[in-house]
């Protein structure tokens, strides 16, 4: 398909290095970079967070008047640039919803309960930022239900008008967070009441869903790898969605996320101790000596060490590990010959569990914080990555890992499967260590075999290391298809008036 250089408006509630929680943020910052080193004319809207320094920001002519369903709210609009880009960044500076400790939630309260306003007023006042500017988007990408509001937007108060035109698009990130919300917050949006029955709002008796409502108005949907799309249409992953992607499987899309190989590049990282490459290997030996130091391991060469940097919730398969069954991280840590490093943060209960798993067992450390440097080390310094995922729509650390030459054990589930190729005891094919089942059972045995490998099969290991050193998952090729899927949005737009699927 041929595409024109195009004005591409993002949607979102994380951008890198602004705001992050997940991987979302992310890959709005690096496919908004590659899109702009392409040519295109790329501006991202967000929320004006707390945390957010407004120095660090010039200030925009306004206030900016953003109509909501109790009236209109007002807030400042204040402008920087993507680093090392020409991405224009707008941030809606409104500090009754947005200047305050967290994103979505904090540990205390872990969503805020008022959500729906919160992120209609982001919705909407991106659209209202375009009219401020005087910049018309060819096409609005909108980044999972913080910011599915946005395409209704378009196909119904901001129908007529400069957005007449302005295709949309609405990547379903994560379908375990859908934005489910009670009726009440409806009045927030600023639709009219008829649009709670007719533009696919309600969810069940008494609530709302903004993502169902965003999959339906959007004119492309997209996940951000081709094996998610897939299992989102079935029972077993989409989540409540999976009629309506089945319905819209002409026009959902699987693009696989790429990663940022200036930051994830074991020649050049800063972050580690030591740098090496597929050629000299010598210095991962030596962010693995130090790794070992930092945390109080023994520092050897002569065990594997096993790493995981992860949220520690339920969907990253933390629950299986914690299990009191045999196969559990108790049984690997006290059956094995190894050593295991866990960085993460999450749901209380699990790292309760595992400071006390961390409390029995000298060969297991836990660090419960974000912490990017140490990301780095144990990509780098571990030689296998475990990744248990119940789903996993696509997945970084496992790119990040191979790139470090470190094998992952994965799942066969949504990235994972697209990006792991499972190892072959006979050839030394493969990139990593795949699982079908989710049960402590088969990560103990898929861990064991991957220990297995590491004393018995140390060529086959490092052949696998080099090919995994090799692939690029680059967001050049990934950019570029979403460029046809923006031009696709955009002419589907034309002539179009308001429809729900």
């Amino acid at each position: 398909m041929s595409v024109n250089r195009l004005r591409i408006l993002m949607v979102t509630s994380e951008l890198v290095p602004l705001a992050k929680v997940g991987g979302l943020g992310d890959m709005v910052s690096a496919l908004a970079a590659e899109l702009d080193r392409q040519g295109h004319d790329v501006r991202v809207v967000l929320p004006r967070y707390y945390s957010l320094d407004r120095a660090d920001f010039e200030r925009i002519e306004g206030p900016l008047g953003v109509p909501l369903g109790l009236g209109e709210e007002w807030c400042a609009v204040i402008a920087t640039e993507l680093a090392g880009s020409g991405v224009k960044v707008y941030a809606l500076d409104h500090e009754g919803l947005f200047g305050r400790d967290g994103v979505y939630g904090t540990r205390a309260e872990p969503a805020f309960p008022d959500n729906v306003r919160r992120f209609a007023m982001l919705c909407r006042g991106a659209l209202q930022v375009c009219k401020m500017l005087d910049w018309t988007p060819d096409v609005v990408h909108a980044h999972d239900w913080p910011a599915a509001l946005a395409p209704v937007y378009l196909y119904t108060v901001e129908a007529q008008g400069p957005f007449e035109r302005t295709g949309s698009l609405l990547t379903l990130h994560n379908l375990g967070h859908q934005g489910l919300f009670g009726e009440r917050d409806f009045v927030h949006t600023g639709l009219p009441l008829g649009s709670l029955e007719g533009s696919g709002f309600r969810s069940g008796r008494d609530n709302i869903n903004l993502l169902v409502a965003g999959a339906l108005h959007a004119d492309v949907l997209t996940t951000v790898s081709p094996t998610y799309a897939r299992e989102i249409q079935t029972p077993a992953h989409g989540e409540g969605m999976d009629g309506l992607l089945r319905r819209r499987s002409g026009d959902l899309f699987g693009v696989l996320n790429g990663i940022d190989y200036e930051v994830w590049n074991p020649e050049t990282d800063p972050l580690i101790p030591a740098t090496f490459s597929v050629d000299d290997l010598s210095g991962k030996a030596a962010v693995k000596s130090a790794l070992q130091e930092e945390l109080g391991l023994e520092v050897t060469a002569d065990v594997p060490l096993v790493g995981m940097v992860t949220r520690l919730v339920r969907q990253k398969g933390i629950t299986e590990l914690c299990a009191p069954a045999f196969g559990s991280l108790f049984s690997i840590c006290r059956d094995m010959a190894l050593q295991v490093v866990i960085l993460g943060t999450g749901e209380a209960w699990l790292e309760k569990e595992l400071q006390t798993l961390a409390a029995v067992l000298p060969n297991l450390r836990v660090v419960l914080k974000f912490d990017d440097r140490l990301a780095h080390l144990i990509e780098g310094g571990s030689d296998f990555f475990l990744m248990p995922s119940r789903y996993e729509p696509c997945g970084l650390s496992q790119m990040y890992a191979l790139r470090y030459g470190t094998l992952p054990i994965v799942r066969r589930t949504g990235g994972l499967a697209d990006t792991v190729e499972s190892y072959d005891e006979e050839t030394g094919a493969g990139t990593g260590f795949v699982f079908d089942e989710l049960t402590p059972l088969s990560i103990y045995n898929s861990v064991g075999w991957a220990v297995w490998a590491w004393y018995n099969r140390k060529q086959h290991l490092a052949e696998m290391r080099r090919r995994g050193m090799e692939l690029r998952f680059s967001w050049e090729t990934s950019a570029r298809r979403y460029a046809e899927l923006y031009q696709w949005a955009k002419d589907r737009r034309i002539g179009q008036t308001m429809r729900i699927w």
